[in-house]
């Protein structure tokens, strides 16, 4: 086999079809292992290419034939531009006539497809290399051969698709920008040449396979040429008239009409346009397809290529009604007829079960909606009574002739959305593959997302017309209770759709509507048997009643009745019934908290009085994560109080029972300290600790006389859990950490640090905290963390370590050496053995540096010299580190602490600039430069540019260099250029002195804007072979991002004009006002 290697003999291509054939059916691993290692160090080969032309001539193995187009491949993609022009010529001149030689004829062609198709996909990469520069002659030569012979015709038609693919479509990330625009400008200046070509094989042609990939190849086209080509040709009547009605090429057709129909043309013209587009298109459609069809049935029934052609015409409507004023042809009572017989045509596909079917025409129905809404929303915000009292004037006035065009339309949409609505979010409760009625574990995220799109346009179309949602709504309820459309989903479809539509409607619109439901659903709880409907309609109750917290806090009877039905549900033994009543309590109490607080009328305490006296009954049959729901839940009505003196007596009545339980433990452990060894105490104390760790969530500040009663006990359980876990560990061995009491206590010790956390994040008096709490609490738990070993360790005590600096910032100055000194070195090498192990230290830690960098900076100049090179050699660890949290707190860290640098002193600045600057800067092309870290793209940029702009303006005045070596600069910026120059120049040997020395001066000149900077680096890194080839989406990661961003505000700014857009438990809302203010 070796023999292959020796590139000076010719080369034996029977014994390369044996190494080959060894590779893929060997059953001797050694042999396999072997054939591998030849074939690798041959493809490697700088002279392996020149061996293709061989191997392709005389092989008789079609896997030998593609293992040399793979070394021209490589040859093509990486060493192209170094090649003498002779040899490229040459090797431009085989392949063509390769090419040429097996699809001249069609049995040829269809034997050879698969390696037909590897030559087509080599001769791009050369034109996209060599055209037109080199090869100005290439689309005159392609269409010349075509006219010749209908199989070499067809190929290159393929040729033709895949260059356009190439240039027009993948080619973002793949080029450099200017290679890019190159490209587009040759193909448009080309095109005339092309259309002529298709023109006539579409015209003259009888060969279906060549007319198919005719029209797949103008598909490619129809998003780049000029419009001309296409309103202005025969192309729109020959693809309406002569393509579309044969079935064989009725789906290519449609996907080009779709692609014209997305395209838009500037001005009054478009209308005209299109609107004739449309006219004859819908003259040509009765034909294919009658009025009359049973589209959802057809669909069900059809074959695969009638399913598509439902698809792909749901998508040409959707695509032409979404990216064209209709009003040419809304205005002309004459089209109305074909403008609601697409329409018509659309809604009938909105009830094919197909989802992705049912998406793209929701796509639609939304913008539809939308549109609709937003042409009258005065309309919508009355009341219906308030409509009809104003007279024929004013609806006259505020009706949309749209909307009345449409109404017929709007309506059938309704029935469809409701008939469909998937499960939201906050459901627990589903039907099983088996039919049974089960709490849900797994979230469907799919159906979340296609929930919310769902929502939104039936909100909208409830804004249109409320009336309408209500009738068909209660229509369907009624059904239900009389047993007529009574089945588990059709009950789950209706109640998700009327939970959907809160605050879409008139406050007393909405409070009729709701009282109608409520009291249908109780009612049909209550006469209904079996357990299984009877979790089914309270777990509707309960989502229904969640999403109208407006409802609930006008009308308070109602809202007692619900509570107190809700505690009814607690007691239900149905899986999810519990999980989904507690879930429900919380909603209701973060919405209406002050509800339960104050004495209503008609009362003669407040609710919470009542709550608090039954409160042991209440949780009685509730689990203990239940428990701790329905804790959470209390403690934000309690901090709702208005009175600090009540809040507090509140609090101490609310936590009785677990303190009670607390004591209890406590007394048994001062008779007996051994009583805390049980595994059955450990996980008493550790629900109890999580039921606190809730109710501080909830009480935020008000919790600190709850923490004043357990604190010191707190910490005692602490240390002695912590010294019976090393003792067992010292005896037993590192997998006592897996016994069932050591992890029971460090369960305990976890629940402590969480609850400390979460308390401290929230309170509001920094210094009691300070002067009482911290002391005591960092003498427990850091002596702990140091000493234990790394299996016995807590990454919790890093996270509180985090909260502290970051809530007390500047006040921990003087704390943080000691907090470094217990923490980093011991937790640094765990997480430094690999990348894999001991993950949540490793974000835990590394959020810790970014915290003290952050808040306490000139705490890090007061650590040992040798301990500041290990924190920043912990920065470039973390920023090479492959998953993307960890590298990109890296890269925040690097950045926040060279700005921190840069505001210090100057002496300090120099020694750190002369000390780490280079190697941080060669740290950062080395990420930079790595495909595993394209999504840190933008922070790595940031960084260099900074570093950079410190360097070009003087800002570093220390040499760089090494001031005792012969070779002397004369300043930091002529050490730099030749530094990197140097760098680059060893990293990437296939790259030529002529392709670096414009990127470093660019790295220079280019740094005073970012945009300019990065798209420079953009443009290096796809030279790079490396980038060449992969997915460079990420290197434009945070320009989406931030469009993201941007977006999403300007969404919820729209959102929030719109009546019941944004939900009433929308964590958007919540973030914009966390303490609702009500009535």
């Amino acid at each position: 086999m070796e023999q292959l290697l020796n590139f000076d003999a010719p080369l034996d291509v029977g014994l390369l079809d044996r190494v080959i054939a060894a590779l893929y059916g060997a059953t001797n691993p050694q042999e396999r292992d072997l054939a591998q290692k030849i074939l690798t160090q041959f493809l490697d080969h700088p002279q392996a290419w020149t061996r293709v032309d061989t191997i392709l001539e005389y092989s008789q193995s079609q896997n030998t034939k593609f293992f040399a187009l793979s070394i021209l491949e490589k040859v093509i993609q990486y060493r192209w531009k170094t090649l003498p022009r002779q040899q490229c010529d040459g090797i431009r001149a085989y392949i063509v006539h390769m090419i040429i030689k097996i699809s001249s004829t069609e049995e040829v062609m269809l034997r050879e497809r698969l390696y037909l198709k590897k030559l087509n996909m080599n001769l791009v990469q050369i034109l996209k290399q060599e055209w037109p520069r080199h090869w100005d002659t290439f689309i005159p030569e392609l269409v010349g051969s075509s006219q010749n012979n209908e199989s070499l015709c067809e190929n290159n038609m393929e040729i033709l698709k895949l260059l356009s693919e190439e240039i027009f479509d993948f080619s973002g990330g793949q080029m450099t920008q200017t290679k890019i625009a190159e490209l587009k400008s040759s193909f448009n200046k080309e095109f005339s040449l092309i259309y002529q070509l298709c023109e006539l094989i579409l015209t003259n042609a009888q060969k279906p396979s060549l007319l198919k990939a005719t029209l797949e190849t103008l598909l490619r086209f129809l998003n780049w040429i000029p419009i001309g080509y296409i309103f202005q040709t025969k192309m729109l009547e020959m693809l309406i008239f002569k393509f579309f009605p044969v079935a064989v090429f009725q789906n290519v057709t449609l996907k080009c009409l779709t692609e014209v129909a997305a395209i838009n043309i500037p001005g009054d013209q478009d209308s005209v346009i299109f609107s004739q587009f449309f006219i004859t298109f819908m003259a040509q459609f009765n034909n294919v397809l009658p009025p009359q069809t049973n589209i959802a049935q057809a669909y069900e029934g059809g074959s695969e290529e009638q399913q598509n052609f439902i698809q792909n015409l749901s998508l040409f409507f959707a695509t032409f009604f979404k990216n064209h004023q209709l009003k040419l042809l809304e205005s002309k009572e004459q089209q109305h007829m074909l403008l609601l017989q697409a329409h018509n045509c659309l809604a009938e596909i909105s009830l094919v079960s197909n989802v992705e079917v049912w998406k793209i025409c929701l796509e639609y129905w939304n913008m539809l909606a939308s549109g609709l809404y937003h042409e009258a929303p005065l309309m919508q915000a009355q009341p219906a009574g308030l409509l009809m009292m104003m007279g024929g004037m004013a609806q006259t006035k505020w009706e949309s002739p749209r909307k009345a065009l449409y109404g017929a339309i709007l309506s059938k949409v309704r029935r469809v959305i409701i008939r469909r609505m998937p499960k939201p979010e906050e459901v627990l409760i589903v039907e099983d593959e088996n039919g049974d009625i089960v709490r849900e574990i797994v979230k469907d995220t799919d159906a979340i997302i296609l929930y919310k799109s769902m929502r939104e346009t039936l909100i909208y179309l409830t804004n249109l017309d409320p009336q309408d949602t209500q009738n068909i709504m209660l229509e369907k309820l009624t059904a239900q209770v009389d047993g007529q459309e009574w089945s588990w989903n059709n009950l789950n479809t209706l109640c998700w759709a009327i939970g959907s539509i809160s605050g879409a409607q008139s406050e007393e619109d909405e409070k009729r509507f709701l009282v109608t439901v409520i009291k249908d659903l109780l009612g049909l709880c209550e006469n209904k048997r079996g357990k299984d409907n009877k979790a089914v309609i309270a777990s509707n109750i309960m989502y229904i009643v969640g999403q109208y917290p407006r409802f609930l806090r006008a009308h308070w009877k109602f809202l007692k009745t619900v509570v107190n039905k809700l505690f009814e549900f607690m007691h239900e033994s149905h899986p999810g019934v519990q999980d989904m009543a507690c879930d429900t309590f919380l909603k209701i109490s973060q919405k209406c908290r002050r509800k339960f607080v104050v004495c209503q009328l008609g009362e003669t305490v407040a609710f919470i009085e009542e709550i608090l006296a039954t409160l042991p009954t209440i949780i009685s049959d509730l689990e203990p994560s239940q428990i701790q729901t329905f804790y959470e839940a209390v403690g934000y009505m309690i901090h709702a109080h208005s009175d600090p003196m009540m809040r507090k007596a509140l609090v101490l009545k609310f936590m009785d029972l677990p303190t009670q339980t607390w004591a209890r433990i406590m007394a048994e452990a001062h008779h007996d300290v051994s009583y805390l060894k049980q595994p059955i105490t450990c996980k008493s104390i550790t629900s109890i600790l999580r039921t606190n760790v809730r109710a501080a969530k909830s009480l935020g500040h008000d919790y600190i006389n709850q923490l004043g009663r357990i604190f010191m006990d707190l910490l005692n359980i602490y240390r002695v859990y912590s010294t019976d876990i090393s003792n067992i560990v010292a005896t037993q061995g590192v997998n006592a950490t897996y016994t069932t009491l050591v992890r029971a206590m460090r369960s305990v010790k976890k629940e402590t640090l969480i609850l400390l956390a979460t308390f401290i994040e929230k309170t509001e008096d920094d210094n009691v905290i300070i002067e009482n709490f911290i002391p005591p609490l960092l003498e427990a738990v850091l002596i702990d963390y140091k000493n234990n070993i790394p299996d016995a360790r807590d990454p919790e005590v890093l996270s509180l370590m985090t909260v502290i600096i970051g809530k007390f910032k500047g006040a921990m100055t003087e704390k943080v050496p000691p907090i470094l000194g217990a923490v980093f070195e011991c937790t640094l090498q765990m997480i430094t053995q690999n990348f894999e192990d001991y993950p949540q230290f490793r974000t835990n830690f590394f959020n810790l540096l970014q915290a003290i960098n952050a808040c306490c900076f000139s705490s890090l100049f007061a650590l040992p010299q040798q301990t500041f090179k290990l924190v920043i050699d912990s920065i470039v660890w973390a920023f090479k580190h492959p998953t993307r949290n960890i590298a990109e707190t890296g890269l925040n860290i690097l950045m926040a602490l060279l700005e921190n640098i840069a505001m210090t002193n100057h002496e300090t600045a120099m020694v750190f600039y002369k000390l780490f600057l280079l190697p941080l800067l060669q740290d950062i092309f080395f990420v930079l430069t790595d495909t595993f870290h394209k999504s840190s793209f933008s922070l790595q940029t940031t960084i260099l540019q900074r570093i950079f702009t410190l360097v070009e303006t003087g800002r570093v005045q220390e040499p760089l260099w090494d001031t005792t070596q012969q070779t002397m600069y004369t300043s930091n910026q002529q050490f730099l250029r030749d530094h990197v120059m140097r760098l680059l120049t060893t990293a990437f040997p296939h790259l030529s002195v002529e392709q670096i020395y414009p990127f470093v001066a660019g790295l220079f000149d280019l740094n005073k804007t970012l945009p300019q900077f990065k798209a420079h680096l953009r443009d290096f890194l796809v030279q790079l072979k490396e980038f060449s080839t992969g997915d460079n989406t990420e290197l434009y990661l945070e320009e989406k991002e931030q469009q993201a961003r941007r977006d999403e505000q300007e969404r919820l700014k729209h959102d929030l004009a719109i009546p019941g857009m944004v939900a009433p438990l929308d964590k958007r809302r919540e973030q914009m006002n966390e303490t609702m203010t009500e009535p």
